[in-house]
């Protein structure tokens, strides 16, 4: 993200993720979330709020775990870029909107906990990512209770 385009957002999902495949086979979900600002006004002393909405989108992998993983209501932490798409309605008006293109979601910690389950790496042929793939989620699962931890 050199372009100097990228957004962190924390706040709460405000719908289910939706996922969907596109014609050639790749995951796509889409999620809203509503981030909330508060401060107090200096004159009056107190305290205002603020809620900016926005779409989330995420691709491939990470929208299957996010479907899978997310919920509304559920506070999490949004990596990733914005962009703009424009289409046009069957009416002939032209629309467009800015969404955030996730590279990576996170749980918030502050008020919750998680627990955290690895997906077994997936390489370019779909199957495991090989030796090295299978000895780190052995190693991250514990499954090599009589090996010292590195």
């Amino acid at each position: 993200m050199s372009n100097g385009n990228s957004v962190t957002l924390v706040g709460n999902i405000t719908r289910d993720p939706e996922l969907r495949f596109t014609p050639s086979g790749q995951a796509t979900a889409t999620f809203g979330l509503a981030v909330n600002r508060r401060w107090q006004n200096r004159q009056t002393q107190e305290w205002e709020e603020a809620t900016s909405f926005f779409d989330v989108v995420c691709w491939r992998e990470q929208a299957e775990n996010a479907s899978e993983s997310l919920s509304r209501g559920s506070r999490i932490i949004v990596t990733g870029r914005l962009e703009q798409r424009s289409w046009e309605t069957p009416e002939g008006d032209k629309r467009s909107k800015v969404e955030v293109v996730a590279d990576e979601i996170g749980p918030s910690l502050r008020w919750a906990t998680a627990t955290i389950t690895k997906n077994e790496r997936r390489g370019p042929d779909g199957g495991g990512g090989g030796p090295r793939a299978s000895a780190a989620v052995g190693a991250a699962t514990g499954a090599f209770e009589d090996e010292e931890p590195f």
